[in-house]
């Protein structure tokens, strides 16, 4: 009788991480409860890898969930950067055209990007800058127009904010 593993105790935040980054991430999710050391096996994370896409999304979710807009939106943009330089296109997703990299590949630096501008889309949405959240998801739907990213759920919930504001609620 052969035994099969089903779940694994360790979080899986991307392939082909190098051993010591992949332990500071594991040691970030085990420390849910404790925001500072979580931090610092980030930071350590970061550290270690500072070109490692998973690294800084991991980081930027932790700085968005902690609401500091300011840290998350510095290191979503540490992350356009990165995943830019990676892809080989441009950094600022106004330049960038719908063959600039293949946005489908779920592995690829292209759909970190694309994660990173639904990130920046919703932090702007946050910081209650609504028109530059529409610029960036207007971008999305340009260079994802499949949505595999899910930026329909940030325009949404930017249309029901919207329509909140304009029933004056």
């Amino acid at each position: 009788m052969s035994v099969h593993v089903l779940v694994r105790d360790e979080v899986q935040f991307g392939f082909g991480l190098d051993a010591e980054v992949n332990a500071h991430l594991q040691r970030a999710a085990s420390l849910v409860t404790s925001r500072a050391e979580s931090l610092q096996a980030l930071l350590a994370a970061k550290q270690a890898s500072p070109e490692q896409l998973e690294v800084l999304v991991a980081l930027y979710k932790f700085y968005f969930y902690q609401s500091d807009l300011e840290k998350a939106e510095q290191t979503v943009q540490q992350a356009l950067a990165c995943a830019a330089r990676q892809g080989g296109f441009a950094v600022h997703w106004q330049e960038l055209a719908e063959d600039a990299s293949d946005w489908s590949d779920p592995r690829g630096p292209g759909r970190a990007y694309l994660y990173a501008l639904k990130a920046l889309a919703f932090i702007r949405l946050r910081q209650d800058r609504p028109a530059e959240a529409r610029q960036v998801l207007d971008a999305l739907q340009h260079l994802d127009p499949d949505d595999r990213v899910g930026a329909d759920v940030i325009r949404d919930l930017q249309n029901g904010l919207q329509q909140e504001d304009e029933d004056g609620y």
